[in-house]
């Protein structure tokens, strides 16, 4: 009897150092470096989908022209302005400081759309 008891402490206390040990080796999920944020708009049948987008500050936001036609990606405001994007081509920006961000397409100006960055 004396014999099994002393086989489960040790058992146990095997176990319990193990724990330790992965724990101590194991960061918790507050100390891992967060990914940065991202987000995606796509170009497609002269409009941005979606329309509006909803973002935290530090996100990268990413636009795909998934048009047959060029687009191009202009901040109102002169924040952002993409070269003129073929087809499947991207173009990113991140988004530093809180506000909203209107754009559009200079190539057809009736395409809009906004970032309200939070």
């Amino acid at each position: 009897m004396i014999r099994k008891t002393v086989w489960i402490v040790g058992l146990l206390a095997t176990a319990m150092v193990a724990t330790l040990l992965l724990t101590a080796v194991s960061p918790d999920s507050s100390a891992k470096t967060p990914l940065p944020a991202t987000a995606e708009v796509k170009v497609d049948n002269f409009s941005f989908g979606p329309t509006t987008l909803t973002v935290a500050v530090g996100t990268t936001v990413t636009w795909t022209n998934r048009d047959d036609i060029p687009h191009t990606i202009v901040s109102t405001e002169k924040v952002f302005k993409s070269k003129v994007l073929d087809t499947d081509e991207k173009f990113s920006f991140t988004f530093a400081k809180a506000g909203t961000y209107p754009y559009f397409c200079s190539i057809h100006p009736k395409m809009t759309g906004s970032v309200v960055v939070q």
